[in-house]
């Protein structure tokens, strides 16, 4: 009975398990063909993940297009950055004869301290990790071209790179807002932030490629296997009209200003007066785009809005020539000293005023309360704000700069005209008043600045964008343009007591200009700060007078020394002058002046321009003991005399202090700027001291100081 029972049972247990089996075996066909169709594991595709495991893609990045000078000198290119890696597993050296990974650990970190900012025993504790290979933190990313060689060089086990791009200003914090800067995205791609790398950003860019491959286990390749690739599209270039000899010598004269009068900011500009180009914008403070380190976002040349004071009495002026062509500034006077005007009083610069004089006399010793009278005798309240918005005040210029602002021209009560034409209670910009200066530069027609000459394919080198000079509409008739410039004229090279612009007189060079004082509204109050130093300080002018080439604006803030201001636009004229040619300096007795152009010396080796310009007989000085030129001052296409100096920079990976002894305050700035040595000018003239001993090296820590 017990032996049935037991018989019964396992037959039961064996069905038992036959079903399970025959269950199992079901279902898994149900699984698998589910499988089958959908091809989805928990909601996996399994095709796109057997493709990914053994798909290889590769992004082929477009290059970002050059940013150049109208000499075409590198502003912002794309480079190599390269990040060092070291192999640590043994196993990386399976089927190779030399070793691929770090064999002697003590010997690389030592010989590594000697290249990298890191020392031996940072880059030991690196090396002892576990790990199959390791990078060195920031130390160790965005290296140059340079340190990887040097690196290379040292013939070192398990090193290796990984090549990026970054975005490089060669220059430093040379026309920094005008170039702007970029950053990356999470997939690598550089954004254009400021300036012109965001205004072109478009078409910078360019369209990265791809190739895609089957591959191994391994990662490598399936032999004979298809690729597929689409070649990436490089960005376009983009030239500027900024000539880097006239911004060099802007960037140096505007330090130098901020140092002498410590100035809260400081723009200067030099504009082409017949086809509106920006020649140069200089800026105090500035940034370093490399870096990034930035207080002010705002591009002063188009983002800074403010009163700008008496350089409005010129466009006043020009209002009523144009509404009154009879009238006579020289015969016809005006009465000075406080002026009512209902409840409200306007007073000169000097409270009392210089009685009943000329209008002439009103506009060079920039009487407020002749300005008065001119617009109570010869304008309106609508005549004047439409000149002024015939002249771009108050309207876009349209530069090629993004965040431009139109600033405020609007007057309603008759004191707010009175204070308009006196350049108070409105608001310009640096770039409105260049425009405005174009129509007096060419004979009435305005003439709209712009600061990209043309865009060019980087591959094919075909222009797909070319400025034109942009005339607009006759503002003012040849009458009104001559008498203007006449009475600018008195404003520079009249005595002291006839003008308020005697300090801007230079000997032998025709400039004309007007000056401006305006007070600075407190933007939380709305009434004015009342310093003694609270005004902003400007000058307004060109050269030369009769058919003027170069304008020039000029304005301090908050300028803790008054004559600071004169002696920096002097000095933007004499150089500006020396450079474009327009009033020849008198040869030395007894010496043959030979002009030559200058050539591209950057590239070539070092040896090979020596002999070039020994020939020449040109005095030249080279700066560090490489075998390539990587910079010169000035740039090419420079035409200088047998007085002028070269400067020649190698591809030194040291740097040493030279020796500044007698150098001018000018080429001293641009030798460091160049070399990337940080700085202090305390002087005029001639360096005659230098805090850092010549030949000592220079650490990112280094300042000097001269004077």
């Amino acid at each position: 009975m017990k032996k049935e029972l037991l018989n019964k049972n396992k037959n039961v247990t064996a069905k038992v398990f036959t079903l399970i089996f025959f269950l199992f075996i079901f279902i898994l066909i149900l699984r698998l063909g589910y499988l089958c169709v959908s091809g989805k594991v928990d909601g996996i595709d399994l095709k796109k993940f057997s493709n990914k495991r053994n798909t290889k893609n590769e992004t082929l990045y477009a290059l970002r297009g050059n940013i150049y000078d109208a000499n075409e000198e590198v502003l912002a290119q794309t480079i190599n950055s390269y990040t060092i890696i070291a192999y640590l597993d043994e196993s990386r050296s399976d089927g190779f004869q030399t070793p691929q990974h770090v064999v002697d650990k003590e010997f690389t970190a030592e010989k590594l301290s000697t290249v990298l900012d890191m020392s031996k025993e940072k880059i030991l504790e690196r090396l002892n990790k576990d790990a199959y290979q390791v990078e060195f933190g920031s130390k160790g990313r965005g290296l140059t071209e340079l340190q990887k060689e040097e690196i290379e060089n040292l013939n070192l086990y398990g090193i290796d790179f990984i090549t990026t791009h970054k975005r490089y200003y060669p220059n430093n914090d040379f026309l920094s807002y005008i170039i702007g800067y970029t950053t990356s995205d999470d997939d690598g791609n550089m954004i254009g932030e400021m300036g012109i790398e965001k205004q072109y950003n478009k078409q910078m860019t360019g369209i990265n490629g791809f190739v895609r491959y089957q591959k191994d286990l391994n990662g490598y390749k399936f032999p004979n296997s298809n690729e597929i690739r689409k070649e990436k599209v490089d960005g376009n270039d983009v030239y500027l009209t900024i000539d880097s000899n006239v911004q060099m010598s802007l960037e140096t004269v505007v330090d130098k200003a901020k140092n002498e009068s410590s100035a809260n900011w400081i723009i200067a500009v030099v504009a082409d007066a017949k086809t509106g180009k920006i020649l140069g914008s200089a800026t105090s403070p500035s940034f370093n785009p490399n870096t990034k380190k930035i207080d002010n976002y705002l591009n002063p040349l188009v983002s800074y809005t403010y009163e700008p004071g008496s350089v409005m009495k010129t466009y006043s002026f020009m209002a009523a020539f144009e509404n009154n062509p009879n009238f006579d500034p020289y015969n016809e006077t005006c009465i000075t000293g406080p002026y009512t005007i209902g409840e409200d009083t306007v007073s000169d610069w000097n409270k009392t005023g210089w009685g009943t004089i000329p209008y002439s006399k009103g506009y060079t010793l920039s009487s407020n309360t002749c300005v008065a009278n001119l617009i109570k005798n010869h304008l309106s309240k609508q005549k004047l704000m439409d000149y002024y918005k015939k002249l771009g005040f108050g309207s876009l210029t349209g530069i090629d700069l993004p965040n431009e602002y139109e600033g405020k021209v609007k007057f309603k009560y008759d004191v707010e005209v009175v204070n308009a034409g006196f350049g108070q209670g409105i608001t310009t910009t640096p770039i409105q008043q260049v425009k405005a200066l174009t129509a007096i530069a060419n004979n009435g027609v305005i003439l709209d600045p712009y600061i990209v000459e043309k865009t060019v394919n980087s591959s094919t080198k075909e222009v797909t964008y070319k400025a034109d000079v942009k005339e607009k509409e006759r503002v003012a008739s040849t009458d009104t343009i001559n008498k203007i410039k006449d009475l600018m004229y008195k404003v520079v090279n009249s005595d002291s007591s006839e003008t308020t612009g005697s300090a801007y007189k230079m000997d032998g060079y025709d400039l004309i200009g007007k000056t401006g004082t305006a007070q600075i509204a407190n933007p939380r109050t709305g009434k004015y700060y009342e310093g003694k130093y609270d005004y902003i300080t400007s000058f307004a002018g060109m050269y030369p007078k009769d058919n003027p080439e170069v304008i020039i604006y000029v304005a301090f803030q908050r300028s803790y020394n008054s004559k600071v201001l004169p002696e920096t636009v002097k000095i933007i004229v004499k150089d500006t002058a020396k450079y474009l040619g327009i009033f020849e300096e008198a040869p030395e007795l007894n010496k043959e002046v030979t002009k030559y152009k200058i050539e591209n010396y950057k590239n070539k080796l070092v040896e090979n321009v020596k002999q070039t310009l020994d020939k020449k007989g040109v005095t030249y000085v080279i700066f560090g003991n490489g075998t390539k030129v990587i910079d010169q001052y000035p740039s090419k296409n420079t035409t200088i005399n047998t007085k002028g100096k070269i400067f020649i920079f190698t591809n030194d990976d040291v740097i040493l202090m030279p020796d500044l002894t007698n150098y001018s305050y000018k080429d001293a700035d641009i030798v460091l700027t160049k070399l990337g040595i940080k700085h202090k000018l305390d002087l005029n003239g001639y360096v005659g001291y230098q805090s850092i001993a010549p030949g000592t090296k220079i650490t990112d820590q280094t300042e000097v100081i001269l004077n």
